[in-house]
């Protein structure tokens, strides 16, 4: 039983933190996971009796929460209200991943944490990352890291992007696009949606804010899979002796397989009259899922060092969060919708 006393270490320190996510959404229970496990490690260095469960949970739970995530996916829905987003949707997530590529070169900061932070800023924030994690073989500290730099402006968009719409005119159609599209976190897209709610009374762009941010969730499986076969490709290429080795097997992510089956459960069961609000355990597991991972995380990672090395991976998320949120604007301006 090596695993057990990890596992229950990390479950231990992530139910709080999963309550204190709940009563404070904009920060959410992934970042409050990251800084408990940080301290924690912080006064308990020696803890060899727990590292193959922390391992564990870091690595193959964090693929559960992707799986399980699936479950709060309706196809149909989506195709019904998020397909109208497309064309922002794809603007800004290629706008993010140019960004990200193009600071990763000119300022050399390495490619796991380039790729996370892009992947993230563009798709959907910790459920992104903890989805391409796996696949570029991350280690936890370069999640930690992506993880922090995509919350800060998670708070951030939360707190302005409001107050922000209101400043530039936009209609509750138009804002409920923005906030789906240039805001990276689900909890974040709903906690800023509410706010814009709360300003503008009968708005109800939170459903809308959220279809479309769920359709920006689906580019998960492309760009897992493209990732996957360019891992594989630049191995081939490198020509080492473990280049020989390697394949699209070993890196393929076959829980992206799973993720897509149960969206694909989901939609059917909803079509056939089963009520949408019987994945909701699903969905909720899902999110404890990803607090327990983040836990795990943070016990694997040295809080000085991640201090020390932020100031780049800060600065490629602020470039992308600006970007993205001016192409959301811009691109509602040439389709007429703001």
């Amino acid at each position: 039983m090596p695993l057990v006393p990890g596992i229950l270490l990390c479950l231990l320190i992530s139910i709080p933190c999963w309550l204190l996510g709940k009563a404070f959404p904009i920060i959410g229970g992934p970042v409050f996971a990251i800084l408990a496990g940080m301290i924690a490690t912080l006064f308990f260095p020696q803890k060899q009796a727990a590292q193959a469960g922390i391992t564990y949970t870091s690595k193959k739970i964090l693929q559960y929460a992707v799986i399980l995530l699936g479950f709060g996916l309706n196809l149909s829905e989506i195709a019904r209200v998020g397909v109208s987003s497309l064309p922002i949707i794809l603007s800004t997530i290629s706008t993010s991943l140019i960004v990200s590529f193009l600071l990763h070169k000119l300022m050399r900061m390495p490619t796991n944490i380039s790729t996370l932070i892009g992947v993230g800023s563009s798709i959907c924030g910790g459920s992104a990352i903890a989805a391409t994690a796996p696949v570029i073989q991350a280690d936890d500290e370069e999640i930690a890291q992506s993880i922090s730099v995509i919350f800060l402006f998670n708070v951030l968009a939360a707190l302005i992007f409001p107050t922000l719409g209101s400043m530039l005119g936009l209609s509750n159609e138009g804002f409920g696009l923005f906030a789906g599209t240039a805001v990276n976190d689900t909890s974040s897209v709903t906690a800023t949606a509410a706010a814009w709610d709360g300003m503008h009374l009968g708005a109800n762009t939170l459903d809308a804010a959220t279809i479309v941010k769920l359709t920006r969730t689906l580019a998960i499986i492309p760009i897992t899979l493209a990732l996957a076969i360019w891992r594989t490709a630049k191995a081939k290429k490198s020509g080492s002796a473990s280049a020989n080795s390697f394949s699209l097997k070993k890196v393929f992510p076959f829980f992206i397989l799973f993720f897509i089956l149960a969206s694909v459960i989901t939609t059917a069961a909803v079509s056939f009259g089963v009520d949408a609000s019987l994945f909701l355990p699903f969905k909720t597991l899902s999110k404890f899922f990803i607090v327990m991972a983040m836990t795990a995380i943070g016990l694997n990672t040295n809080i000085v060092k991640l201090i020390k090395t932020g100031g780049k991976p800060i600065f490629m998320g602020a470039c992308c969060w600006v970007a993205i949120a001016a192409v959301s604007l811009g691109m509602q301006q040439v389709l007429g919708i703001w």
